[in-house]
């Protein structure tokens, strides 16, 4: 496999959506990418899933760089709550977004998005509980497996998985 070893940056916290974190991860370095793991605590921090899974971050949040990345995953689970209140994470989203990369998100994930108000005008789906954020925040909420929109994927809940990394992975250029 030929690939330049692009990097990925996925953001963790405690509580994660187990499958929303675990399924993308493997895709993407099965994809030949580099995934950071981004977490707000040190590199190393052990971080659980809704459902118990375990990951281990790669990099603080203080550390990561959004030139060093082609795209950001944000997955779901309770996380994002916390996530979208820490102002790094939200710089980081907006830059990488800012600068071109792909923005792939899940179920509450796009919590993140609306904090990092990066989704101003686009078509996005979400858990149906996020309906009034994202419409309140600009978006155009529709109830679909997955939606692109521009640089933009969205999908709803874990069943949606494939059709979310399939395309993830188009906008990626795979």
């Amino acid at each position: 496999m030929a690939k330049k070893l692009e990097r990925i940056a996925l953001l963790v916290g405690k509580d994660f959506e187990d499958m929303e974190v675990m399924y993308p991860y493997y895709r993407l370095i099965e994809a030949g990418y580099q995934v950071d793991v981004i977490g707000e605590e040190k590199a190393g921090t052990i971080y659980k899933g809704k459902h118990g899974y375990p990951i281990a971050s790669t990099l603080e949040i203080a550390k990561a760089k959004a030139k060093d990345y082609v795209g950001l995953v944000a997955p779901g689970g309770w996380a994002p709550d916390r996530l979208r209140r820490n102002p790094q994470v939200l710089k980081l989203v907006a830059d990488i977004d800012r600068q071109g990369g792909v923005m792939a998100s899940i179920c509450h994930g796009p919590w993140i998005l609306i904090s990092a108000k990066v989704v101003k005008g686009k078509k996005m789906t979400s858990t149906p509980a996020l309906t009034d954020d994202l419409v309140n925040a600009g978006a155009h909420w529709v109830n679909e497996e997955v939606t692109v929109d521009g640089r933009m994927v969205t999908s709803r809940k874990p069943d949606d998985l494939p059709a979310f990394m399939r395309e993830t992975l188009k906008l990626l250029g795979q």
